[in-house]
Parts: C-alpha cells; structure tokens; sequence
C-alpha cells in the first residue's frame, strides 16, 4: 500500500529469510483473525514464528 504512494521503490531492508517469515506471520495472522477467537494452537504457532525471528535475527 504504502509504495502506490511513495514516488522511489519500497525497500524493506529484510533478507530473503526475513521475509519468508513476514509472509508466514500474515497468513497465520489473517487465519487468526478472519474467524474472531484465537486458539492455543494458533498462539502457539505465533509464537513459534516470533521465536524462529529471534533465532534468525541474532545468528545469521
């Protein structure tokens, strides 16, 4: 959204890895969320995706 009104190209500043994780946390996200309630599982899974982040953020 926000590079239809930037005039320059949109850089991120994230590594390939990076944004496979991006992705993955807005398609659990938006799986989460579509419903209305959140399951343990579904926490679970959100905080996996944060853990692997940290990992991958402090040993490239």
């Amino acid at each position: 959204m926000a590079s239809i009104w930037l005039e320059g190209p949109l850089v991120l500043g994230l590594g390939a890895t990076h944004l496979v994780l991006l992705g993955l946390t807005f398609i659990v996200t938006t799986l989460t969320v579509v419903p209305g309630r959140a399951t343990l599982l579904q926490s679970g899974v959100h905080l996996v995706l944060f853990a692997a982040f940290l990992f991958l953020a402090v040993s490239p």
